[in-house]
């Protein structure tokens, strides 16, 4: 059976740190990992599963918002991960939306964010981290990340200044942290369709971590399989 390929989208330069270490975990398990970036002819390319990668502040002028804080935008990026997703969405494709991912999968379905997040945090720190020193709590039980993570609270990162707020059509909050802000998200009625606020590619060493990059690989297989049946 051919590899599922995965399509990993980012800025057109840089990020070249994380969008490695995500590939690094899609041929861990199988896939092939296809880089996007704003240049990338969409139309021409094939893939049968995406991750969303995280980076610049998404333009709240897609969710009908005026600007809160100093702009760190990439309209072109925007542009092409939402096309992107209206692709996966379409075709049904497993989609992990990775901090920034997880915040324009859920504009790209009508929801809102909050800019800025200094007063929302009360019991944890703004401290940016890519070591797992925050405390995810899992508050459905019956959700895929659970299935993923077996257990009911997790260490994560954090390198996130903005958050879901308003929640996209669809969409079911699955985990949120200490101060209850959204961490993650996932579509019920689809096979693999989430958003994690967190940064799981820098915690490919904790095999759980690791398993997000798994499922989206694993589902892109069986649809492969489906289709090829």
């Amino acid at each position: 059976m051919a590899k599922p390929v995965i399509a990993i989208t980012g800025p057109e330069r840089g990020a070249f740190g994380p969008r490695t270490l995500v590939a690094i975990a899609v041929r861990w398990y199988g896939g092939t990992p296809l880089q996007l970036k704003p240049s990338s002819k969409l139309s021409a390319k094939q893939f049968d599963g995406v991750v969303i990668t995280g980076g610049h502040d998404v333009d709240p002028v897609l969710y009908a918002a005026e600007a809160e804080v100093q702009p760190k935008y990439d309209p072109a990026r925007d542009e092409l991960e939402m096309a992107v997703i209206k692709k996966a969405e379409a075709e049904q494709l497993p989609l992990l939306g990775i901090c920034r991912g997880a915040q324009l999968l859920n504009v790209s379905r009508g929801g809102g964010l909050f800019q800025q997040l200094t007063d929302q945090r009360q019991h944890t720190s703004q401290r940016w981290t890519v070591l797992p020193l925050k405390t995810l709590c899992l508050v459905e039980t019956d959700s895929a990340l659970y299935k993923i993570f077996k257990c009911r609270k997790a260490r994560i990162n954090s390198l996130h200044n903005q958050a879901i707020a308003k929640l996209g059509k669809g969409l079911q909050i699955v985990g949120r942290d200490l101060d209850n802000i959204v961490q993650a998200v996932e579509d019920p009625s689809r096979q693999f369709v989430m958003g994690v606020q967190w940064h799981p590619e820098f915690l490919i060493f904790i095999r759980r971590q690791r398993h997000l990059f798994k499922a989206v690989v694993s589902q892109a297989r069986r649809r492969l399989a489906d289709t090829d049946s």
